[in-house]
C-alpha cells in the first residue's frame, strides 16, 4: 500500500483541520473526551491492573474517535457511542496493537531502569548518604536513562500511531498495520516533528488559563490524527492544495 509523503507544511495543516472537525460539533466532543477521561482514571484505581488494562484497550477508543471522525467528515453527527464504535470493528487486532504497545513500554522501562534506576533505587531503599560525586554519578546515569528511554519511545509511537486505523479503516492485519504505521511515520518525519513540537506548544498555552483551552486543545488533537492518516493514505487523502475548510466552503 503507498504512503504519501507530504511537505512539512502539513504538520501545522493537519492541527487546523482537526479544529475544523471539533468545530463542528464542539460539545460532544467535549463529552467524548472526559468520558474518556473518566474510563482511564477509573481504571487506574484498580493497582497496576488497571493502568495495564486502560493501555490495552486504547487502541480501541482511538478507533472509536477516529470513525467518529469519519462520520464527521461524511456530514454525519458524532455520538457518544462512537467511543466504543471500536469494539464492534476488529477489537481483536486492535487489543493486539495495544498490546504490543504495553511491551513496548516495559521493555523500554526495564532498558532505563538498567541504566540509571538501579543505583536511585539503592539509595531511596538503603537510604544511604552519598558524597557530590556520588550524586553526580546518580543524577548522570538518570539523565542517560531517559534519553535512552526517549530515544527507544519514538520509534514505538511511530509504529502503532497510524495501526488502529489502519486497521480499522483498511482492515489490514495488526502487525501489518504497525509495519505500514512505522513506514509512513518515516517518510514523514519532519511534518511529523513540526506537528509534534506546534502540538505541545499548543497544549502547554491552553493549560495556562485554569486549563479551559484543554476542553478545546484535548479533541482538537484526537481530530488531528484523523486529518493526518487521512493525508498521508492515498485513496482517502485531501489534495495538498486542499484544506477542509476550502471543501466545506465548497459544499
Amino acid at each position: 500500500m503507498e504512503v504519501r509523503q507530504v511537505h512539512a507544511k502539513r504538520g501545522l495543516q493537519w492541527i487546523i483541520n482537526g479544529f475544523y472537525l471539533f468545530r463542528k460539533m464542539p460539545l460532544i466532543w467535549i463529552v467524548l473526551c472526559a468520558l474518556l477521561l473518566l474510563i482511564a482514571a477509573t481504571m487506574s484505581l484498580v493497582p497496576m491492573v488497571g493502568r495495564l488494562l486502560f493501555t490495552l484497550l486504547s487502541p480501541v477508543f482511538l478507533a472509536g474517535l477516529m470513525v467518529g471522525c469519519r462520520a464527521l467528515e461524511q456530514d454525519q453527527d458524532l455520538e457518544i457511542a462512537h467511543l466504543f464504535a471500536g469494539l464492534n470493528k476488529s477489537p481483536a487486532a486492535l487489543i493486539t496493537i495495544g498490546g504490543v504497545y504495553l511491551v513496548g513500554q516495559v521493555l523500554i522501562v526495564g532498558i532505563a531502569m538498567m541504566i540509571g534506576g538501579s543505583a536511585l533505587m539503592e539509595l531511596l531503599v538503603n537510604g544511604k548518604r552519598v558524597d557530590d560525586s556520588e550524586l553526580m554519578s546518580v543524577s548522570g546515569d538518570m539523565l542517560s536513562a531517559s534519553l535512552v528511554a526517549l530515544t527507544l519511545t519514538v520509534p514505538l509511537m511511530m509504529a502503532t500511531w497510524f495501526a488502529p486505523l489502519l486497521v480499522v479503516f483498511r482492515k489490514m492485519l495488526p502487525f501489518a498495520a504497525i509495519r505500514l504505521s512505522f513506514i509512513a511515520c518515516l517518510r514523514n518525519i519532519v511534518p511529523l516533528q513540526i506537528y509534534a513540537i506546534a502540538l505541545v506548544i499548543l497544549m502547554t498555552l491552553a493549560a495556562l488559563p485554569y486549563g479551559l483551552g484543554l476542553f478545546v486543545m484535548v479533541p482538537t488533537m484526537f481530530a488531528s490524527i484523523y486529518a493526518s492518516y487521512v493525508d498521508l493514505f492515498p485513496d482517502t487523502a485531501i489534495p495538498e492544495e486542499e484544506s477542509i475548510t476550502e471543501i466545506q466552503s465548497g459544499q
